[in-house]
């Protein structure tokens, strides 16, 4: 997706069945409205200033920051006033959403 990068982490999908990435996003990735998909989702700020959207409210999460949600509530992470780069952890459905086309062996 233009304004994102991804580098995956994990090699297998441990235990629990997640998926270890990490982003880069930058201001210019364009994303119209907020997604609703089964799942978790939980991410820390390595660098800049995540804009989270959940529902009706609008999170600022810094860097040292994490944040955790359910996938069910409208979501949107988008950078704030710049680059950002995020740790983030997948569970197995929201690696489906995220990740179209990827598949984990195992």
């Amino acid at each position: 997706m233009a304004g994102s990068t991804l580098w995956i982490l994990s090699r297998e999908r441990d235990r629990r069945g997640v998926t270890i990435a990490k982003m880069r996003i930058t201001p210019n990735r364009m994303i119209s409205e907020t997604k609703v998909h089964p799942g978790y989702e939980w991410f820390t700020v390595l660098s800049g200033t995540v804009q989270l959207r959940l529902g009706e409210r609008t999170i600022l999460v810094r860097e040292g920051q994490a944040a955790e949600f359910s996938t069910m509530t409208p979501h949107t992470i988008e950078a704030y006033e710049g680059p950002v780069e995020i740790l983030t952890i997948f569970d197995h459905d929201g690696e489906r959403a995220h990740l179209p086309g990827h598949r984990h062996p195992g």
